[in-house]
């Protein structure tokens, strides 16, 4: 079987799953890295320049760093973060998130879309978090987004897939990768995801407020990696009524 990559850009990764740094103290995140297995960590902008400690002490080397745009509350202030981070040496990949609503930190659709094409034509590899929604999704994808991240529920609710047939539905039209963002709360949750197709699922609260961290970054990893081999196995038929025996109705001892 061919080699399973994520491909990001001219990028690929054999981790499917995306580690949120937020929410963390700070000496835990790599111990979370290193057990979620996690190849992509996303950063804001505003955290790592802080006065005190720096976030990039605490992630491991071989990291890519994902910025995001986080704060931003229109597409101009979107691209000035984004362009801030490549100016920082975070290099070209960015997560973009654009955030008007205060209360229930829904993003942006139409900004985003906006975002993404001039970040798009300046050579990021922009990867847009969004409310799913076929059309937009459809939009970004022609703006030259690198792939798709609708939220499965508010973020920071832990709910889970609270968006999942929307979310299904991207994933069968658009030909870019669609990794879930924001509200997965649960490692089965995240294995859903990539059972019904998902490229990857990123996770930062759910294993941020763990009782054990590192243990529940390991959790995420496995479920992750055995949701995408469930998705490529191809799950079996679902009777839609009756049943089916698991092993041939025969051989009976009262017919012999």
């Amino acid at each position: 079987m061919q080699e399973d990559k994520l491909i990001l850009g001219s990028y690929s990764f054999s981790s499917r799953f995306i580690l949120g740094s937020g929410k963390y103290s700070l000496p835990l995140i790599k111990a979370a890295a290193e057990q979620a297995g996690a190849q992509i960590i996303t950063l804001a902008l505003r955290r790592a320049q802080s006065q005190q400690d720096n976030i990039l002490d605490f992630i491991p080397s071989g990291i890519t760093l994902l910025p995001n745009t986080s704060g931003a509350r229109t597409a101009e202030e979107a691209i000035r973060i984004a362009r801030l981070a490549r100016a920082c040496g975070c290099g070209d990949f960015i997560k973009l998130e654009i955030i008007r609503d205060s209360k229930y930190l829904l993003p942006d659709n139409q900004a985003t879309i906006r975002a993404t094409e001039i970040l798009a034509k300046e050579g990021f590899i922009v990867m847009p978090y969004m409310y799913p929604d076929l059309n937009t999704a459809r939009d970004l994808r022609d703006a030259g987004a690198a792939s798709i991240m609708p939220l499965g529920a508010p973020i920071g609710s832990n709910k889970g897939l609270a968006t999942r047939d929307f979310i299904k539905i991207i994933i069968d039209e658009i030909a870019l990768p669609v990794i879930v963002d924001a509200g997965i709360g649960r490692p089965s949750q995240a294995c859903e995801a990539m059972e019904m197709g998902a490229a990857a699922v990123m996770a930062n609260t759910a294993i941020a407020t763990a009782g054990d961290i590192p243990l529940m970054a390991a959790a995420f990893k496995q479920a992750v990696e055995a949701g995408r081999a469930a998705y490529l196995a191809g799950p079996g038929r679902v009777l839609e009524q009756g049943a089916a025996a698991s092993s041939p109705l025969t051989g009976f001892l009262e017919d012999r």
